[in-house]
């Protein structure tokens, strides 16, 4: 049995209760897919807080703690600057927040590249101090050896190939990847590489959608498309990209809601009842005892 946390307001905000669900595991779903394809499509979220985890899991199979986190919750211009103790915070507070959903954590950069014996001792931090179940790193080709170096030695990962946010400066910029076919036989031999060095899933980001479908097609192991096919494994998004909490988002971003406006307009009425002396009203406050 596994553990979620219910806001308590006659208490904390975080009390756990214990839910009759047991939590997804690495080799479910990686037997998602079967014989090459996937008959219900995996759904993947970010989260970087616990309550932000309980209003996601029960509708994802897999919540990432991204090293997104950068941009969307410091303000940072890339992902560049996060710290395995920023990403080890947040993966903690995800877990914490969900019972139901895979949780996997970004490897931040320069916690891994430098080599496998590096990268085993970020990601046994990882693993130990947040609970989380798998770690993603990005790269290929130059990153396989790492991962069979983690895979044998009991640590989950999904890779990262196509576009890589981690290698912005060398690529130039996050434009699709793909348009040559020098490119794109990189990116399927990417693919395949990680895949045959134990990556239990990847994700194929921001790519031409013929690459993203003949990946999928290529490996046996599921396929997490952003920015590259329907016809992938499964989907994920930046969340507060699909709840619409920025002006600007890549063009591979569906808004499903207005969450900025609804945030705003709320604020506003709430600003407004404050200097108009509205709030707080009786109900808001401590009156004496009679």
């Amino acid at each position: 049995m596994s553990t979620t946390f219910q806001l308590d307001t006659a208490t904390s905000r975080a009390n756990p209760t214990p839910q009759p669900m047991k939590r997804l595991t690495v080799p479910a779903i990686k037997r998602r897919k079967s014989d090459g394809k996937t008959d219900e499509p995996l759904v993947m979220l970010t989260a970087y807080t616990a309550r932000q985890a309980q209003l996601l899991d029960p509708h994802c199979d897999m919540l990432l703690v991204g090293d997104s986190l950068g941009q969307v919750i410091y303000g940072l211009p890339s992902t560049l600057p996060v710290t395995l103790d920023m990403m080890i915070a947040h993966g903690a507070a995800v877990v914490r927040g969900s019972y139901h959903a895979l949780v996997i954590v970004d490897m931040p950069f320069g916690a891994y590249e430098a080599s496998p014996q590096d990268a085993f001792r970020a990601a046994s931090r990882i693993m130990a101090e947040t609970g989380a179940a798998a770690v993603k790193l990005e790269g290929g080709q130059a990153i396989a050896e790492t991962i069979a170096f983690l895979s044998a030695r009991g640590i989950p990962v999904m890779a990262h190939v196509g576009l890589t946010p981690q290698a912005v400066n060398a690529l130039g910029g996050y434009a699709a990847r793909g348009r040559s076919q020098e490119e794109h036989e990189k990116i399927l031999a990417d693919g395949k590489a990680v895949a045959d060095a134990g990556a239990f899933a990847m994700v194929v980001e921001g790519v031409v959608e013929p690459i993203a479908v003949a990946l999928t097609g290529a490996v046996e192991v599921p396929v997490i498309g952003i920015g590259a096919s329907a016809q992938c494994d499964g989907q994920v998004l930046v969340t507060e990209d699909m709840l619409g909490m920025f002006e600007r988002v890549p063009r591979f971003v569906k808004r499903y809601g207005d969450m900025a406006g609804y945030i705003s307009e709320t604020a506003a009425n709430y600003a407004s009842e404050v200097r108009s002396r509205a709030f707080p009203t009786e109900a808001q406050t401590y009156q004496p005892k009679s």
